[in-house]
């Protein structure tokens, strides 16, 4: 054990790995998936494609009819290029190592996704938490004041942003990139789930990208993430991409589903009706405030000190979500709820009701 504490870095000794909770038997809303699988029909076709895949060759490594696919499915421009990763997480790893000089630093406002900050410390970066308002609003003084102070090589926006679900103000972020002097990623997840893009930034600032992903629309098991931008950029990034990132069953199954595209964009407008439902559902039910969310999730917050107490109930009902108290300052007493199936988000609010009046765990 004393050659591990020699051996391994500091930061990553002081590290808890990424919790992913077992949910087998539970309905499961606690990860942003889409709760909705493919028809019989699209099953069977998908199936019929990869029989005669030759998994015995390494997979296409420019993967460049998947980059035609989704270029053709998202509207984006020729003139940008396309990064693809093992999800998200790969490029966000991607972008950290492009940038780790000493000193160098990640910022982020916060609340965010996580793995902003476990990634910088994963690549040995600096990394900068900016606290948003109390109503998860960007604080436009505190992220300038500390763009201007740490002059961070890398800084992310989440819109929407998880776990809030809400939108910033575009005029505010748009300050925030012209501040910068490094690179700004805007982390568009949830851009099913929203009317608002940000592909036009990559018109007018030449050190923005757009990081998306297909795990959101009903592909989260094929950890397919891509960044949008110009090639300047994403030349270098392809340097540090490791060789066939992307598989051969990822490549082929992406396709199908992009040439299916209608199917899942379907999909996520009955998520994007159903998630009206829940919010007013969820306001309906004593001590709980609903935020505002243009996402598949949605954040709310309990009666004071109740938080652990719900996500144990409805863990002991078979339901799980994610429970943020404790988190972070700003999501105290909070929840956060993935928007399901009708027949899911029906059990969830019956059994959510049921708590609140018990005012306890059974």
């Amino acid at each position: 054990m004393s050659r591990v504490k020699k051996l391994i870095r500091q930061e990553i000794l002081d590290l808890t790995a990424y919790p992913v909770p077992n949910a087998n038997g539970m309905i499961k809303l606690d990860a942003m998936e889409n709760p909705y699988s493919w028809p019989a029909v699209a099953k069977e076709a998908w199936t019929d494609l990869l029989k005669d895949l030759p998994l015995n060759r390494y997979p296409d490594a420019s993967a460049e009819q998947l980059k035609l696919g989704l270029k053709d499915a998202m509207g984006i421009d020729d003139k940008f290029d396309v990064l693809l990763g093992n999800g998200s997480d790969e490029i966000i790893q991607m972008l950290a190592m492009a940038v780790a000089k000493p000193g160098a630093t990640i910022l982020a406002p916060e609340p965010g996704f996580v793995m902003y900050k476990m990634i910088a410390t994963f690549c040995g970066l600096n990394y900068v938490g900016v606290p948003l308002t109390a109503d998860f609003e960007l604080d436009e003084t505190a992220m300038l004041e500390a763009v201007n102070e740490h002059q961070p090589e890398l800084i992310f926006l989440a819109q929407p942003n998880n776990p809030t679900g809400n939108l910033w103000d575009r005029d505010v972020i748009t300050r925030i990139i012209e501040a910068s002097k490094g690179l700004v990623i805007m982390d568009e997840a949830y851009t099913a789930f929203t009317d608002e893009e940000h592909l036009d930034l990559l018109d007018e600032h030449e050190h923005v990208l757009v990081m998306r992903t297909l795990s959101k629309v009903g592909l989260a098991g094929l950890r397919l993430g891509l960044l949008i931008g110009r090639s300047e950029w994403l030349n270098e990034l392809e340097k540090i991409r490791m060789p066939y990132n992307i598989n051969m069953l990822t490549q082929a199954s992406a396709l199908f589903a992009l040439e299916n595209y209608d199917m899942l964009m379907i999909q996520t407008e009955q998520l994007r009706v159903d998630r009206v439902v829940l919010m007013k559902d969820l306001a309906a039910i004593q001590g709980v405030q609903v935020f505002p969310s243009e996402a598949n999730f949605i954040l709310v917050r309990v009666p004071e000190g109740m938080a652990r107490n719900w996500f144990e109930g409805l863990k002991e009902r078979n339901i799980l979500i994610k429970c943020l108290d404790g988190g972070h300052p700003l999501l105290k007493d909070c929840l956060r709820i993935t928007v399901g199936t009708t027949e899911q988000n029906e059990k969830l609010i019956e059994a959510l009701s049921t708590i609140a009046q018990s005012g306890a765990v059974h």
